[in-house]
């Protein structure tokens, strides 16, 4: 019952980050942490997120902007490598004290960070890769944060998924080898992201209709209410976890 729970809210998350660029990680973690643990969620939503993002590049292909997607994830992929080498040192309660705390303070630092994010080219990329590669490392998703940087980095749409999520699978692939290279990502837990992944996928492939449809106050207020309950549900698990 556990992974016909996960594999629906995969299948919904995958709609929902189909539309509007990220939110599968935001919706799942609070549900693989309640059925595998903090600490094998993580890995288990890097593998996950791999098939996440590829989908979107499969849908968006024509429209990735491939320079963009390599400034971001130069520095974006080995800070990624060494943020899940963090993040596999921390007890598990931290764990989801950590991202519980990340998600609600992204309600308020997206809109922050979406005003001082302006005219960004390739340098400024660069810079935010490092960054946000390392917290993706630790956290397992900071869509919230990419997205205003893609933004403004002049895309939109299409463009947009398709850069953002070929740039993401460059962080997750990196965070995946370092799970794997510190056996933290056993063959079983592998299998367990795939099945995971291939639902999210296909609630990507379900979603391309439906993006030119959302409003942009849609969205913003979509966001938040995801933020909040998956960072609410992370606390309540380190809070009553045994």
């Amino acid at each position: 019952m556990d992974l016909v729970f996960v594999l629906a809210v995969g299948l919904i998350a995958g709609i929902i980050s189909g539309i509007v660029g990220t939110g599968s990680s935001i919706m799942l973690m609070p549900v693989l942490a309640y059925a595998y643990g903090p600490k094998a969620a993580v890995p288990i939503m890097a593998v996950a997120a791999l098939m996440a993002n590829l989908s979107r590049i499969v849908v968006w292909v024509r429209e990735v902007d491939w320079r963009k997607v390599g400034a971001y994830a130069a520095t974006g992929a080995p800070a990624a490598f060494l943020g899940a080498r963090t993040m596999l040192v921390l007890p598990s309660r931290w764990v989801d004290i950590a991202i519980g705390c990340f998600l609600l303070a992204m309600i308020p630092a997206r809109r922050i960070f979406a005003a001082a994010f302006a005219g960004f080219g390739l340098v400024h990329l660069a810079v935010a890769g490092a960054v946000i590669g390392f917290l993706t490392g630790i956290v397992a998703s900071t869509g919230p944060i990419s997205v205003p940087v893609f933004l403004a980095a002049g895309l939109t749409k299409g463009a947009f998924l398709g850069t953002e999520a070929a740039s993401s699978l460059m962080l997750y692939v990196a965070k995946t080898v370092s799970f794997r290279s510190a056996g933290a990502l056993p063959t079983d837990e592998i299998l367990k992201g795939l099945t995971v992944g291939a639902s999210i996928m296909a609630g990507s492939f379900i979603s391309k209709p439906f993006v030119l449809r959302l409003s942009a106050d849609r969205f913003q207020h979509l966001m938040d209410a995801l933020l909040g309950i998956a960072g609410l549900a992370m606390l309540y698990n380190a809070a009553f976890a045994p």
